[in-house]
């Protein structure tokens, strides 16, 4: 039975990709901050599903308590065979001009560095092995870049840039690397990128019929399951009245 690893599953595609996989029959390492949820979520996996789970709760953006928390993974769950670096926000919708400090830090601590902390603690041993796989949750932000979120964009661009780096870095180890680029997606995100302001947060929605986390997961689920000798490199998916990250056909009353 294989071991996946996947960052952010309290809420949001990491939940849905936490339940997929376990219904793949992968065991799991969940990780994330709301020590609570995590443990529901991880008690309820273990109830539906054959498979072992173990929770980690830290917040990505510290490397030291990275470090700790992988450091103590107990022995059935050290061979990661499936890493997901899902966690990942955006902080803000603001021109630069008026845009927040804190928010940048927040958005490339997170999407970036954390991205970073992670995989360098999980790729020695998938080396060691000449195996294994690594999935990094990106967005059409890291293709395209569209008003009022400069920073973001970046932090995106940052992620489809490491991931092209990283397969060329590890091809020679037999470790596959791949992207997930989704456009529209109606989960928290946007909650979090308006700083709790639910009316703001549902708008951006106004119109479309948006993706939502079980299409993200079944795009994960396509990656994971091709024969290992097929390596599924990036995939972006949008919704269908979304053409671009800034051009959406809405329909409205």
């Amino acid at each position: 039975m294989k071991t996946a690893f996947i960052t952010g599953i309290t809420s949001g595609f990491g939940k849905a990709f936490a339940y997929r996989l376990a219904k793949l029959n992968y065991n799991i390492v969940v990780t994330g901050r709301r020590e609570e949820r995590l443990e529901q979520i991880a008690s309820d996996i273990r109830s539906q599903f054959d498979v072992k789970v173990h929770t980690l709760c830290f917040d990505v953006r510290d490397n030291e308590a990275c470090k700790a928390s992988i450091a103590l993974l107990p022995a059935e769950f050290q061979n990661i065979d499936l890493l997901v670096n899902n966690a990942g926000l955006a902080a803000g919708a603001s021109p630069f001009n008026e845009s927040d400090l804190d928010d940048y830090e927040r958005m490339i601590d997170t999407n970036v560095k954390g991205l970073l902390y992670i995989t360098k603690l999980i790729v020695p041993q998938m080396i060691n092995r000449k195996c294994g796989h690594i999935i990094n949750i990106s967005s059409i932000a890291g293709i395209d870049v569209y008003p009022n979120g400069s920073v973001y964009c970046a932090s995106k661009h940052a992620v489809n840039a490491i991931t092209k780096g990283l397969r060329l870095d590890l091809v020679k180890f037999g470790i596959k690397v791949s992207s997930i680029s989704p456009g529209m997606v109606e989960t928290e995100f946007s909650i979090v990128r308006y700083h709790g302001d639910e009316k703001k947060a549902k708008d951006v929605y106004t119109g479309i019929i948006p993706l939502d986390a079980e299409d993200i997961a079944d795009t994960l689920e396509f990656i994971v399951t091709r024969p290992d000798h097929v390596s599924i490199n990036d995939i972006q998916i949008n919704p269908k009245q979304q053409a671009n990250a800034y051009l959406v056909h809405r329909i409205l009353d």
